[in-house]
């Protein structure tokens, strides 16, 4: 069990968010093992609401819910469906078909993971996963602190390929853009005789 130390103004009263359970597991969960943690990634041929790269080059996805029916949506996604494992070849300069992918766990995945407010969860809902290797963490708030529970351990996809170094360099600009994305949203718009055209940004 992992308590997050983290003080909320209204101690009483939480709302989740995606948002907020993704900062929280990115903040107090993946900063000591894992090299980055990118939210809202569209890396491994999906969307995951958390990609988190460790310190073995693998990839860890957590799936962040805050209602049961978008948790039962879940089994629905394509990333459960299995299907053909496509790999881009240096010398062909294409993308050549390299085996099938288990729906055990999504495509190129080491670990993957549901994260959710525990007020949410109830262990029927286990027979609505799609995958029983997937691991559960439950988010709660005793008034004082943010607690995460392992409510179920994910269980690793031993034969997961390691990221290259391109690839763990391209996560990391990933992360990077999510970042000044954010930022940007977060300042007033220039007036528009501040705005630069492209060319004179050149460097």
């Amino acid at each position: 069990m992992a308590i997050i130390r983290r003080q909320e103004p209204d101690p009483v009263s939480v709302e989740w968010t995606e948002g907020r359970i993704g900062s929280l597991l990115n903040t107090h969960l993946f900063r000591r093992d894992y090299l980055v943690v990118v939210p809202n990634c569209h890396f491994a041929s999906y969307e995951a609401d958390l990609l988190a790269v460790s310190k073995n080059l693998r990839l860890v996805d957590v799936e962040i819910k805050i209602s049961r029916s978008d948790l039962k949506a879940d089994a629905k996604k394509g990333k459960w469906q299995g299907g053909d494992r496509w790999e881009f070849c240096d010398q062909e300069k294409r993308h050549v078909r390299a085996g099938t992918w288990s729906t055990d766990w999504p495509p190129r995945i080491w670990k993957h993971y549901y994260a959710m407010p525990a007020e949410i969860w109830k262990d029927e809902l286990f027979e609505c996963l799609p995958s029983e290797k997937s691991g559960v963490l439950l988010l709660r708030h005793d008034g004082m602190h943010f607690i995460c529970r392992v409510h179920r351990p994910a269980k690793p996809q031993r034969n997961a390929a390691t990221l290259t170094n391109e690839e763990v360099v391209n996560v990391a600009r990933l992360a990077s853009l999510r970042m000044w994305s954010v930022i940007e949203k977060r300042e007033p718009a220039p007036p528009a005789k501040e705005e630069a055209e492209a060319d004179d940004w050149a460097i």
